[in-house]
């Protein structure tokens, strides 16, 4: 199956090889994160010269690694658990591992702990997972199983813009149910605290309140994926994937320049495609004098979400969890129940920064030793807060790990934070914080960045959009490179 879906959902583009006639390459990409990097690799396979510029002296964009509180503690500076890397149609057909690079599993994808000392853990296994759900475990079972037995099938319609579906069947399946709002759908089938609970922190990966509709999808779409492929790091750190893909690119004969941000897209070398990595206001910035003033106004009214609040841990020691299950997890989902996590959702879209934040815990060194020194362990959180927010949520964020984690305060040899605003500083895609470039609501899912057949295509010729700010949005999987990279070629 897996080679089906390579063949079907990453092949090669057709052949364009040296298209662009008098210019030194076919295509250049601004920006080395994940889709850029995709996009890049994509064309060149099909025979492109291929350049990258990175105004950062590190490629990877979402990506990154690096030492920011002690020597030897290795933490990841954005995305830091990869279900959708693992599972991209695109990371899955490229030879990462001839690179030095490998996929760690923990024993569980996920731990969700509760006021009773207990925790919910989402495993591999449907049925291990519905067993500590007590009543609710045969409709927990229902919801999960088919779906996650044709995780392929299901996310090769996911990890698509818009498109005639290929498993209609398996596609309707997922659909009926990710319409709906999480929370209903979380209340219509459970009747207990547990699986309403974890289900809420699944969705609420999402970024926007659960009483809205579609945030079901995210959270089936993490479920399926926690059964279906796990919830792995990256061995070394996140930066260790963007270091494999750079390498494959250059075996490609694609060149990456880091150390050069650019500015205005008409210093940037002729080619028959340009594409961007980048959100849409920094294509406004960089590339608007190249487009039409209308396709300008739709860019400006793209709509970007709520912030996160970043904290980098180097402990002393493992998190001492009450509910000692949670050290089998390499993701901890924060929150308690519900009505809690629902309720911290709403607080950050009216402009709030709640009290009790919906927290989401990496701890990578469980599983991951080259990640710190012997004996001492890393922590990776963040929280949601509203957009462009300088709001210090240190003492709040610790309060939510204290409750689950009493003691963990003293675990703290070192931390370094970053607010919502300075996410955007570190990263200007990360737009007010916005980790995932723009809202993923049912207005702008799949209409990103406007409405359109060809999401990918600008209006100006050989300029393409190619961020998560396309479909399919948001998280470490390549696929937006990858499809912007097929347009271009197409028009090439």
């Amino acid at each position: 199956m897996t080679e089906k879906l390579s063949a079907a959902r990453a092949a090669p583009v057709a052949d364009v090889r040296h298209m662009s006639q008098g210019n030194a390459y076919d295509a250049v990409i601004v920006g080395a994160g994940p889709n850029g990097l995709a996009a890049a690799i994509t064309l060149a396979r099909a025979g492109c010269r291929v350049v990258v510029f990175e105004g950062r002296d590190t490629p990877g964009g979402g990506m990154r690694s690096a030492e920011v509180t002690l020597p030897g503690f290795v933490h990841d500076l954005c995305s830091a658990i990869h279900p959708l890397g693992v599972a991209s149609p695109f990371f899955r057909s490229l030879p990462l591992a001839d690179y030095g690079f490998a996929w760690v599993y923990p024993p569980a994808a996920i731990a969700h702990p509760l006021d009773d000392g207990t925790a919910v853990l989402v495993e591999r296994s449907v049925t291990a997972t519905a067993a500590g759900l007590g009543r609710d475990g045969p409709a927990y079972r229902r919801l999960m199983g088919q779906q996650a037995a044709h995780w392929q099938e299901v996310m090769s319609e996911v990890l698509a813009p818009l498109h005639v579906p290929r498993h209609p069947l398996a596609l309707a399946r997922f659909g009926a149910p990710a319409v709906l709002p999480a929370a209903l759908l979380a209340r219509l089938l459970f009747r207990g605290e547990r699986a309403r609970a974890v289900f809420a922190g699944l969705a609420a990966h999402a970024i926007i309140p659960l009483e809205w509709p579609l945030t079901a999808a995210f959270g089936l779409t993490l479920g399926i994926l926690a059964h279906g492929v796990g919830w792995p790091m990256a061995r070394g750190g996140s930066q260790q994937i963007a270091n494999a893909l750079v390498a494959y690119l250059k075996s490609l004969g694609g060149e990456v320049v880091l150390g050069r941000p650019v500015a205005d897209a008409r210093d940037l070398p002729s080619a028959g495609a340009t594409l961007f990595d980048v959100a849409p206001r920094q294509l406004l910035s960089i590339a608007g004098a190249c487009l039409p003033a209308g396709y300008r106004r739709k860019l400006a009214g793209y709509r970007y979400g709520p912030g996160v609040f970043k904290v980098d841990y180097a402990l002393d020691g493992p998190i001492p969890w009450r509910a000692s299950e949670c050290a089998r997890a390499g993701t901890v989902q924060i929150g308690g129940t519900l009505d809690e996590i629902a309720a911290s959702e709403r607080a950050v879209w009216r402009g709030e920064h709640p009290e009790r934040p919906y927290v989401l815990l990496a701890q990578q060194s469980l599983f991951d030793p080259t990640r710190a020194p012997a004996g001492k362990h890393t922590a990776w959180a963040y929280c949601h807060v509203p957009n462009g927010s300088t709001v210090d949520m240190t003492e709040r964020l610790e309060a939510q790990i204290e409750r689950f984690a009493p003691g963990f305060r003293n675990r703290i040899l070192a931390r370094s934070t970053r607010t919502a605003a300075a996410m955007e500083q570190y990263n200007p895609n990360y737009v007010g914080g916005d980790i995932n470039a723009g809202v993923q609501d049912w207005r702008q899912l799949f209409t990103r960045p406007v409405a359109s057949l060809t999401p990918y295509a600008t209006p100006a010729r050989g300029i393409y959009l190619c961020s998560s700010a396309t479909p399919p949005g948001g998280g470490v999987h390549g696929m937006c490179g990858y499809f912007a990279a097929r347009a271009a070629a197409r028009d090439m």
